[in-house]
């Protein structure tokens, strides 16, 4: 993956790149108990809700299921002691192009923030080490071409500077209008061709088949045993 160059950016763009709730959700704290439901079972606090804002805290199973029933929950995960999330449930919300995808219990998922730097020995560090790819942001060795390990990375590199988004209708919007010159681009030219192909669909003359110039020779026969 080609990595852009940094370009500096204003607060307001920063803000017009990033969706409001994702740089809270990064910072707060997961996986510890609800105070509202103490006494219930399924008490841990691992969603978070993108659209109350102004709550801007984790949620347990209960919170989730009684105030935010129609809302866009995330469930943060675990693995290794590190909080991730599954790739389904953020890649409808941000654009995660250059984040890298790791494959945990079968699921992809993406590391929300910098995880510590595996030590210089052992067969991990051995591989890590011999990877060409690196993080942008906190240089962690990555098995593949991407350009972030996390998306606290991604984020960290748009708040230096980095020319990144977080947004989908930036992504949407060349779409679309790639989308509509290739469009017009082949009506024109579908109009251009258009009376030179029907012209020429009327000159069509069908090969006359020819016919063996040497006449087929005979079946072959064994000569008879004397």
């Amino acid at each position: 993956m080609e990595r852009d160059d940094p370009v500096k950016i204003t607060n307001d763009t920063e803000k017009d790149i990033t969706p409001p709730w994702l740089e809270p959700m990064l910072k707060i704290k997961f996986f510890h108990n609800c105070a509202i439901h103490l006494g219930l079972r399924r008490k841990e606090c691992n969603f978070y809700c993108t659209d109350c804002l102004e709550k801007n805290r984790a949620i347990c199973n209960c919170c989730k299921d009684e105030e935010h029933s129609d809302h866009h929950v995330i469930q943060i995960r675990k693995s290794s002691y590190h909080e991730v999330v599954r790739v389904t449930e953020v890649a409808t919300k941000i654009n995660v192009s250059g984040i890298h995808t790791y494959i945990i219990n079968g699921s992809d998922v993406f590391f929300l923030n910098e995880r510590p730097q595996p030590k210089g020995v052992g067969a991990a560090a051995g591989k890590n080490a011999a990877s060409p790819y690196f993080c942008a942001v906190c240089c962690r060795s990555l098995l593949n071409n991407f350009m972030y390990c996390s998306i606290g990375c991604k984020m960290a590199w748009i708040k230096n500077g980095g020319n990144a988004s977080f947004l989908l209708e930036e992504v949407k919007e060349k779409c679309d209008s790639n989308r509509i010159g290739n469009e017009n681009g082949s009506m024109s030219k579908d109009s251009g061709e258009g009376e030179e192909g029907s012209s020429a669909a009327k000159d069509v003359k069908h090969p006359i088949p020819r016919l063996r110039a040497r006449p087929r020779k005979g079946i072959p026969c064994r000569s008879p045993f004397f």
